[in-house]
């Protein structure tokens, strides 16, 4: 069960990236945010992401143009 659920799905970039990071700021320390989208590059882009801000990435799955991320604050 996620804390933050960001749906994105239909959106392209930068929509699912920064919608992503909005979410992690606005999460507690501790929080999983779920982000689940549609955008084949944004299912690469976000787990770079992640791993950028030195945050824990849970689980990636799905396919390409219907996926979604796990993400623990």
């Amino acid at each position: 069960m996620a804390d933050l659920d960001v749906d994105v799905r239909g959106e392209t970039c930068p929509i699912p990236l920064v919608e992503m990071r909005k979410a992690v700021m606005a999460a507690a320390e501790g929080d999983v945010i779920r982000v689940r989208g549609t955008h084949p590059a944004s299912m690469k882009e976000i787990p770079m992401a992640v791993e950028a801000l030195g945050i824990t990435l849970k689980d990636v799955e799905g396919v390409e143009t219907d996926w979604i991320i796990t993400i623990e604050r």
